[in-house]
């Protein structure tokens, strides 16, 4: 079995765009790595009177563009490989939708469904005394990601003030609004994923209003692609949705609306009325012409890529296809939207959120979703040029973009 180290695939997907690009080698050997990382053993006093020691993480990969900017991961399974990966994908994101940051990421090694939110508050305030000389507007950003919420983003950010007696809300961003949190970052992620689709669509002559969608996984950015899909994109027919529990399906459809309530109330989409189950692993290759993986990475594979039958996918999750089936995918014609580019709308607005907090100035929702959209469109007409002129895949050439960029600031500043 191929390894599905993600940090191994996110180096083994740079090496190809640099070899595609003929990139020197001190040039290639440098973006292969971190520029900077850190662990830390975090001790948090639980609601019992215990005491539970934490691994941490934060990994600032490249900053040549600007400070490193990315979300922290609270997960049982995270390691310094999930967050080193992590960090590079956010380094090609910045990058390709072409906003002056980099790339960055953090974790913790814990399971916050069983955790209180005291614990979670304590656990927050501990992570930030732990990393706070490291982190800094004009050093590095830390966000929400998987398991992390606003109000963790609130605890995090009140702490950093706490430790330099002054106030700093560009320090963290994915905040509630209330506090200096930006309009339209609930929906960025899919939002961004769901323009990237409308512009796939222009290119390809598919008619968004009668395509069929299925979306593997859905947590925050799989519910809003269900909804947005039909809002944006003036119709669409969503047949089948899964989480973590399994999956279910309508062949005639799901109303998203209904479905994301039901989701809402209920913890998981099973037993949706009028809907036959399916698992997350066929619902992949069901015969729709829209491909949502909005779950966790590695998913998508050289096993079942032959079996996928979607025209487009339209990666929301982090890392969900491996390079072996990028290729197959390619050959077979199926048009992937790769992750740093399709669900770089959540950093685009955190970037938004990051630049309203420094000038103490709040943009409308309006204003947020038109900027967005500039930025997405953009990004994707960079991309899908570059995947035409040079015969790539769209990973391919989305790396082509972002590596070229990156390296170019790298060497102007001298580095290398």
């Amino acid at each position: 079995m191929a390894d599905l180290n993600p940090f191994k695939i996110a180096q083994q997907q740079l090496d190809e765009a640099a070899k595609k690009l003929g990139l020197d080698a001190a040039t290639h050997e440098f973006l292969r790595w971190p520029q900077r990382e850190f662990r830390f053993t975090i001790p948090v006093k639980m609601d019992n009177g215990r005491t539970r020691v934490f691994h941490a993480y934060r990994v600032q990969y490249n900053s040549a563009r600007g400070p490193t900017k990315g979300g922290l991961r609270w997960h049982p399974d995270e390691t310094i490989d999930t967050v080193r990966a992590l960090a590079a994908w956010m380094t090609w994101k910045c990058a390709v939708v072409n906003i002056p940051l980099g790339g960055g990421k953090g974790g913790v090694t814990c399971n916050p469904k069983e955790m209180t939110e005291t614990e979670k508050e304590r656990l927050a305030r501990a992570y930030m005394r732990a990393v706070a000389r490291q982190l800094g507007v004009h050093r590095d950003v830390p966000a929400p990601d998987v398991y992390t919420t606003p109000q963790i983003m609130a605890w995090m950010m009140d702490e950093f003030e706490i430790i330099h007696g002054e106030s700093h809300p560009g320090v963290i961003t994915g905040k509630p609004i209330a506090i200096g949190g930006s309009q339209g970052r609930g929906d960025a992620t899919a939002r961004g994923g769901v323009y990237c689709v409308r512009e796939a669509c222009k290119k390809t002559g598919l008619d968004p209003s009668k395509a069929t969608y299925a979306i593997q996984g859905f947590g925050n950015a799989g519910q809003y692609a269900a909804t947005l899909h039909k809002e944006i994109l003036g119709g669409g027919r969503l047949v089948a949705v899964s989480d973590s529990r399994g999956g279910v399906m309508k062949k005639d459809g799901i109303d998203p609306a209904e479905i994301v309530r039901y989701k809402l109330e209920s913890g998981k989409v099973e037993g949706f009325p009028g809907t036959t189950p399916i698992s997350n692993e066929d619902l992949l290759e069901l015969d729709v012409d829209v491909m949502y993986p909005a779950a966790l990475e590695g998913v998508i594979t050289e096993r079942n890529a032959p079996n996928i039958k979607s025209k487009l996918i339209c990666e929301l999750a982090n890392g969900p296809t491996t390079p072996a089936a990028d290729e197959i995918l390619h050959k077979k014609g199926s048009l992937v939207l790769p992750d740093f580019m399709a669900n770089a709308g959540g950093v685009t607005v955190s970037y938004f959120e990051q630049v309203q907090n420094t000038y103490n100035y709040y943009w409308g929702l309006e204003d947020v979703h038109t900027q967005l959209d500039r930025r997405m469109t953009d990004a994707f007409n960079a991309v899908y040029d570059t995947h035409k002129k040079a015969n790539a895949h769209m990973r391919l050439a989305a790396y082509m973009v972002s590596v070229t960029r990156v390296a170019e600031a790298c060497k102007l500043r001298g580095w290398v």
